[in-house]
């Protein structure tokens, strides 16, 4: 970790915040690093079920890459892994959700889309705004699959930010809550989804993603090997058990 990121865990719940509110959240090199070890840490952390991505003030989730650093190294062509991506380049099996409380622009935007489920504050933005820089958006190769195609070309082509509101309309954005709410309404959104049987939520989480990659026909077959562990685990006989003797159940993760 470092000085501008923090990882904490609240009732199994993993938030890791950016705290570099005076460069609105700016992803330089310290940032990038604790990102990545945030990432790692909470993939090995059995306490946590759901990694919470945010930033700290009310400006900005993240502006995107620290422009100032940018220019300093003379930066071209970025490696994929420069921002680390959970799911591309970054192994994050468990549920992720992204509470957005300010800006979400370029790099930021980028980390949004990587993640499962996205929350926002009512004066969030959502923008793709490498064309208005100059730079490139290779990783937003997904965003066709997030939002219609069109809203996507939209996006890419003027670097105009979405309001909160609008990335509601068009799916990108799950929840629009007060700012005075996000946190809240996240860690109960994260604590919901981390009450459920770990195997199955990350063998649905798995799922979710096949028909962005395969075939359908492919998809249910990927999908059956996926979910045949989970059936046969020890969690899949406690989840009924519980049900008949009318008591909470006790998932084991196997």
């Amino acid at each position: 970790m470092t000085d501008v990121v923090r990882y904490e865990v609240e009732n199994g719940v993993a938030w890791l915040t950016i705290d570099r509110p005076e460069a609105r959240n700016a992803l330089n090199r310290a940032v990038r690093e604790g990102l990545l070890a945030g990432m790692q840490r909470f993939g090995a952390d059995d306490d946590a079920r759901v990694l919470v991505l945010t930033g700290a003030g009310e400006k900005a989730f993240c502006a995107g890459g620290d422009l100032k650093e940018m220019a300093a190294d003379a930066l071209t062509v970025p490696p994929p892994d420069f921002v680390p991506q959970p799911g591309r380049t970054v192994d994050v099996s468990k549920p992720t959700i992204a509470a957005v409380n300010g800006a979400a622009l370029a790099g930021g935007f980028l980390l949004t889309q990587q993640c499962d489920l996205v929350v926002a504050a009512e004066h969030a933005a959502f923008g793709v705004s490498e064309v208005k820089v100059g730079r490139g958006a290779p990783w937003a190769a997904p965003l066709s699959w997030l939002v219609p195609p069109r809203v996507a070309l939209q996006m890419l082509l003027t670097g105009d930010p979405l309001t909160a509101r609008r990335a509601h309309e068009v799916g990108l954005v799950n929840d629009v809550v007060p700012t005075c709410e996000l946190r809240d309404h996240v860690q109960s959104l994260a604590e919901r989804i981390a009450a459920n049987a770990p195997l199955s939520v990350r063998a649905a989480k798995a799922t979710a993603y096949l028909s962005a990659e395969h075939p359908l026909s492919e998809a249910y077959r990927l999908a059956e090997e996926i979910w045949e562990p989970v059936y046969l685990s020890e969690d899949a006989q406690e989840g009924p058990r519980a049900f008949r003797e009318k008591r909470a159940p006790v998932w084991k993760g196997r």
